[in-house]
């Protein structure tokens, strides 16, 4: 074997071995093959910068700086912050027809469902309307999605009005309440310009997509129930404040005799059939897409105008009554920036903005890959970031992506984020002229729309794909649904999120393993659970660790490929020829290990040694090897002993097995 050499950045020092086994000396030399080599030692500086760049510019954002003018850098500076800039230059009048089209497309949807879930959020309907008109224009000007609708949302509004309505009563104290809803909407703004700019995004990661479907789902039953008293006409101060099911239900049917409105019942009923089959309709034909778009706007025209000349607003049927006419007022004065208060917006906040980040970038990204186009999930946020902390200022509450209305957006042939201008114009002409015409609005209708636009949140084909392929994660759906169901939101939520991390952690914590086996007439060594006609080494276990070896996992590494030699020892117990007298760890997953790693594995191999079995190492990667190398533990178990394969491991432990019968 040729002696080691201490590593340069220049070359990588490779060491040869003879391959050896216990009866070496009776077959002769065998061919000399490379052994596994020892990594370049780096500069502590440089292998810091790496890691930094891995975690926070994984994907080099600086690239189209490099080699640039100063001046071209300040140009490329600007257009990276207002990415309108830079398409704004190539857009032309076939560009502007398809978001003209899609543009009055969402807006026919988005006035009826904003005047909707501003009431889900315990707002006055003009406040809806006020979400749809600043906050788009701001997105357009700093998003880079081409395709995804800002404005309010239905889970987003629940979220808010019921963590809000926990802290002030909506009712009693409505200036308030209002006023913690902008600076809730502050702080969101803020939580999600301050995750980008950090380049923090991977954190919503941690709430898995089977933990958003379960809530989801959960928050589309709760939205749906919570219509229940707009729907049957029930009065406000019959109907309870709870959100979870058996408590609505329960004063569902006691209002049922005297509590119901039965011109109510049938002005919803009709309306949401009317509503379903356009949106059925529209399903089945791509090409009328248009249809269940503008069918909310049709449902609130008919149903204001049917109200209108029979006055059923005098048999009991509640309207709209008022919204407010006029563009959005400044509401910086209204913010809490002081006080208990305070600590409530910003708290909330910071919930409302997490979850309207997590769907906003799952729109953004489904969209962006249908079309082929690449999403900068930070500016994403900085954009979502910026138009919320300049709509809490002009009073709005947190708007996000809307699914619904992207996908309209989207199958109406949209070009640019131009579609959004478009939208918040005509909301700004809504707002301007036509918002007294919304006086005889039944609330029934926007029952209705509410609960035909949350439908589609239910996604049963997500759910039973998750119990397909992850038991686990079927749990944290069912979790997260029930939670929000049976509970409340925030409960269904933070269940999602505990689950989310538990699963995390169990993975981190209880990595797989796995006893190897020769797949038949190879040098191939692969898991004999999962190939059952791969044969075990007589002598030798071959074990594989299909993780990283971190403090949190080593003693359970340790403990359990221990458990395997013990398992496999009782199996061979009295037999001598195939006594087990080499442990061969297969490390090609193990893409880390640190300090407590290598303790494990120290103390793995003196547990060996008292057994008299041999720790022979497959294949580590290079961070691996270096550490193996800086801790001596490579010396401990012997440089012969640490391969580049399984195979070469086996042949070293014995010759005799390693070819094919």
């Amino acid at each position: 074997m040729t002696s080691m050499g201490h590593p340069s950045d220049q070359n990588l020092e490779t060491k040869e071995i003879d391959l050896r086994s216990m009866s070496s000396s009776s077959h002769g030399q065998v061919p000399q093959v490379y052994k596994v080599a020892v990594p370049p030692r780096q500069n502590l500086f440089k292998e810091f910068q790496d890691i930094i760049k891995e975690i926070l510019f994984a994907d080099d954002p600086l690239r189209p700086f490099k080699d640039q003018s100063i001046s071209r850098k300040f140009i490329l500076g600007i257009e990276a912050i207002f990415p309108i800039l830079k398409w704004g230059r190539s857009y032309n009048l076939k560009k502007f027809r398809g978001d003209l089209i899609s543009g009055l497309t969402i807006a026919s949807l988005c006035i009826p469902q904003d005047i909707g879930y501003a009431k889900l959020a315990h707002l006055s309907p003009q406040y809806g309307l006020y979400s749809s008109f600043v906050p788009p224009l701001i997105y357009a000007v700093m998003g880079s999605s081409r395709d995804i609708a800002i404005g309010p949302v239905a889970v987003v509004s629940l979220l808010l009005g019921t963590l809000l309505s926990n802290e002030i009563d909506p009712i009693k104290n409505a200036e308030e309440y209002q006023r913690l809803a902008f600076t809730a909407t502050f702080f969101a703004g803020i939580t999600q310009a301050t995750l980008g700019v950090l380049r923090l995004g991977f954190l919503i990661d941690f709430l898995s997509h089977a933990a958003i479907v379960g809530f989801m789902g959960g928050a589309a039953i709760t939205i749906s129930l919570q219509q229940l008293k707009g729907f049957l006409g029930i009065k406000t101060k019959m109907f309870t404040t709870k959100t979870d099911i058996v408590s609505v239900l329960h004063s569902v049917f006691h209002t049922a005799h005297h509590g119901w409105n039965w011109e109510t019942i049938v002005i919803g009923a009709s309306f949401l059939s009317f509503l379903l089959v356009t949106k059925y309709i529209g399903k089945k034909n791509r090409r009328l897409f248009w249809l269940p778009a503008i069918a909310p706007l049709i449902s609130v025209i008919l149903s204001t105008f049917f109200v209108f000349i029979t006055r059923a607003d005098k048999q009991g049927v509640e309207i709209v009554r008022k919204i407010e006419k006029g563009i959005n007022p400044s509401s910086v004065k209204d913010l809490y920036l002081t006080g208990e208060n305070l600590g409530k917006g910003f708290k909330v906040g910071i919930v409302a903005g997490m979850i309207a980040l997590t769907e906003a970038s799952a729109i953004g990204r489904t969209f962006a890959s249908m079309k082929d186009y690449q999403l900068d999930g930070n500016k994403e946020m900085v954009a979502l970031g910026t138009m919320n902390i300049v709509g809490s200022m002009t009073s709005c509450y947190v708007a996000t992506g809307s699914f619904s209305r992207s996908a309209v957006n989207f199958m109406a042939g949209c070009q640019t984020a131009v579609s959004n201008i478009v939208m918040s114009v005509v909301v700004f002409l809504t707002l301007e002229f036509i918002t007294p015409l919304f006086k005889y609005t039944p609330n029934a209708i926007l029952s209705a729309i509410i609960i035909s636009a949350v439908i589609n949140l239910k996604d049963y084909e997500a759910a039973i794909l998750i119990w397909k392929i992850d038991k686990f994660d079927f749990v944290a759906c069912m979790g997260a649904f029930f939670g929000v169901v049976f509970v409340s939101v925030e409960i269904g939520l933070l269940i999602a999120v505990c689950i989310s991390f538990a699963k995390i952690l169990l993975q981190v914590t209880r990595p797989r393993t796995a006893i190897l086996g020769k797949i038949p007439r190879t040098n191939v060594y692969r898991n004999i659970q999962q190939y059952p006609e791969a044969s075990k080494v007589p002598g030798v276990l071959i074990v594989r660790v299909d993780s990283a070896v971190y403090f949190s996992n080593s003693n359970y590494v340790k403990e359990r490929t221990l458990r395997w030699l013990t398992d496999e020892e009782e199996k061979v117990k009295g037999d001598y020829p195939t006594k087990i007298q080499f442990l061969i760890v297969e490390m090609s997953p193990v893409t880390d290990i640190d300090t407590s790693g290598i303790q494990a594995f120290e103390e793995l191999h003196r547990s060996l040694q008292k057994r008299e079995i041999e720790l022979v190492l497959a294949n580590p990667g290079p961070v691996v090897t270096e550490k193996l190398y800086a801790s001596n533990l490579a010396n401990a178990i012997g440089e012969e002993k640490i391969f580049l394969t399984v195979a070469e491991a086996v042949a070293y432990c014995s010759p005799k097995v390693a070819e094919d019968p």
